[in-house]
């Protein structure tokens, strides 16, 4: 074929251009990358340890139906549960669920409570003994009820034909089968614990001869010691190969570790021989980060299952002991051999981004009421106005009106924009919110039919990474019950991380500050990099959270913003985002 010059300008130029895109999409900065078809899924932020205030020693958490659960050993005369919707246990709902009876083999020293959901039920395994060590033995609970914050009910005795002493029980489901695994003597002396399985007839009934799998023979194992410990045992499953995650030393040290146990891809449980120990442990102390004794965790996803998180407790002091353990959480990760990597113990200063699918109450998980919804799990300490962002769909064709009511009371129009078949709609909207309310009710004609989940994008200064002199403080009236002091400073303050719009775009956001200097500041504002603008803030009270807004530009996916550059000092309660009002 012949090309004429004009037509061989043409491909030239074009060929030029393409390559000057391939340059600049090799050599531009990934903070400023535009993300192209990012599934949102919640609009992220980071969290902090500890996931709980009060001390919270072998913490077992679940995620079931939009909530995470939490158990742990409590003073050891109850069993208690924490429910909240994000692994933020600090304003979670508490309930105690069961009280050992007076004068029993169980009355006293309840430790580590496992909450379970097995063959459609809720169960509860724990220790207890009467007073005296050498007692302790393992028992259930059983749900009388679907919710796991529920009445229980005595089960009896979780015990092989030995019945020697026991503790940290759980159920291994395989292949429709159980199996109890735990900590136990070999004997009636303290000298060592070894990891026992046997199988299981029911969820609170033992039908088989136990098998040792693992004992404390590694010098890591023996710190502290004797007696020499396997505990704290609990299960990891990944691509059909099962994981046995165990704390050993003594729990009583700074040296407390968790290691791993790893049972032949389908092999017999029950065969010791196809079970394997890591040499090293998996997580350790790390005084750099001022984290001792990590150890007896559980396993918890997700809200949108595909991420694994660590829950584990730690210390702060190197000669803590059994005092001061509180729980902490850490994304699990996985090599290309499929075994996985908890990590070193992150600080209380580290902001971890949330687990994926954070921060959604979605419907199907939401109290149905006859024209709506009831989204529950919403707790505010102080009165609020919260940024509320909806999640729907529209296939009508026309724009929709719904009238959107807060627990019945406060009603406000939502205007739903026609969407297609397989698309999401999102739109904003605040709703004042009173202190100590805990639920959203949405009533209307069209919201079953039309609402599929709903959003607080709002985001805690005390979460977000520090810099500097910059410091996080209690504060009760603060939103979160915490905030951030900025210091006067030429340097960066402070950066929120992790921070998710559903689209690239122009939205507003606005910052809760204090400014008690008695006169304006102002602080620089950077998104991904780009200096967007300096804000200016006005002088207010002491705990006068003022709302500051500014537009600005954000990318699909990840955005990261920084503050820096204070004037003066300034206090930050929160930051929220939402769409740009368009005029």
């Amino acid at each position: 074929m012949k090309i004429t010059r004009k037509q061989g300008i043409t491909v030239v130029v074009f060929l030029l251009a393409v390559l000057m895109l391939g340059g600049w999409l090799m050599f531009r900065s990934p903070i400023n990358d535009v993300q192209v078809n990012v599934p949102y899924n919640g609009h992220g932020g980071t969290y902090k340890n500890l996931l709980v205030s009060m001390d919270t020693p072998d913490p077992s958490v679940v995620y079931h139906d939009g909530f995470y659960y939490m158990t742990f050993t409590h003073d050891g005369v109850d069993i208690m549960l924490l429910r909240s919707k994000t692994l933020d246990f600090r304003e979670a709902d508490q309930k105690i669920v069961w009280y050992p009876p007076v004068n029993t083999m169980y009355s006293a020293n309840l430790w580590a409570p496992e909450l379970q959901f097995i063959q459609g039920k809720w169960y509860i395994y724990f220790a207890a003994d009467n007073g005296q060590n050498e007692n302790h033995r393992m028992y259930a609970l059983e749900a009388v009820t679907d919710d796991p914050m529920g009445e229980y009910r005595f089960k009896g005795q979780v015990t092989d034909s030995t019945d020697k002493w026991a503790i940290d029980g759980l159920v291994l489901e395989q292949e429709d089968q159980l199996y109890f695994v735990w900590s136990g003597w070999e004997g009636d002396e303290n000298i060592a614990q070894n990891t026992y399985i046997a199988p299981m007839s029911n969820p609170y009934t033992i039908h088989g001869p136990r098998v040792m799998i693992s004992k404390p023979d590694l010098a890591w194992e023996q710190a502290g010691g004797p007696p020499f410990i396997n505990e704290g045992q609990a299960i990891l499953k990944k691509d059909g190969q099962i994981h046995i995650a165990y704390s050993g030393a003594g729990s009583w040290t700074p040296d407390y570790s968790i290691g791993l146990l790893t049972l032949e891809k389908g092999a017999d449980p029950l065969d010791a021989s196809k079970w394997s120990k890591a040499i090293e442990p998996l997580m350790t102390r790390n005084d750099e980060a001022s984290v001792y004794g990590p150890g007896h965790n559980s396993f918890v996803t997700s809200p949108d299952g595909s991420e694994t998180f660590i829950v584990y407790h730690a210390t702060t002091a190197i000669n803590d002991g059994w005092s001061n353990r509180r729980a902490r959480a850490q994304r699990v990760e996985w090599n290309e051999q499929g075994q996985p990597s908890f990590g070193s113990p992150l600080s209380l200063l580290t902001a971890i981004p949330v687990p994926e699918g954070s921060g959604i109450y979605r419907s199907v998980d939401a109290i149905e009421e006859v024209d709506g919804y009831r989204y529950t799990g919403i707790v505010t300490m102080v009165d609020t106005v919260l940024p509320i962002l909806f999640h729907y769909q529209n296939v009508t064709g026309e724009t929709r009106s719904l009238t959107v009511a807060l627990n019945g009371q406060e009603e406000q129009q939502l205007l739903l924009a026609p969407t297609l078949a397989d698309e999401v709609g999102y739109v904003h909207l605040q709703l004042s919110l009173l202190a100590g309310e805990k639920a959203i009710s949405l009533q209307g004609e069209g919201v079953k039919e039309h609402i599929s989940a709903i959003e607080i994008p709002r985001y805690e200064a005390e979460y977000a990474t520090i810099f500097g002199d910059s410091e996080t403080q209690d504060n009760p009236f603060a939103s979160n019950g915490g905030t951030l002091f900025i210091a006067a400073s030429k340097q960066k303050a402070v950066s929120f991380t992790n921070i998710k719009v559903p689209s690239a775009g122009e939205y507003e956001l606005r910052f809760a500050i204090a400014n008690t200097s008695g006169q304006e500041q102002e602080i620089d504002i950077t998104i991904n990099e780009n200096k967007n603008q300096r804000l200016t803030i006005s002088s207010t009270e002491r705990n006068q959270f003022i709302l500051n807004s500014m537009i600005v530009k954000l990318v699909e996916g990840a955005n990261v913003l920084h503050l820096a550059n204070a004037s003066g000092q300034l206090e930050i309660d929160y930051i929220d985002i939402s769409a740009a009002t368009k005029h």
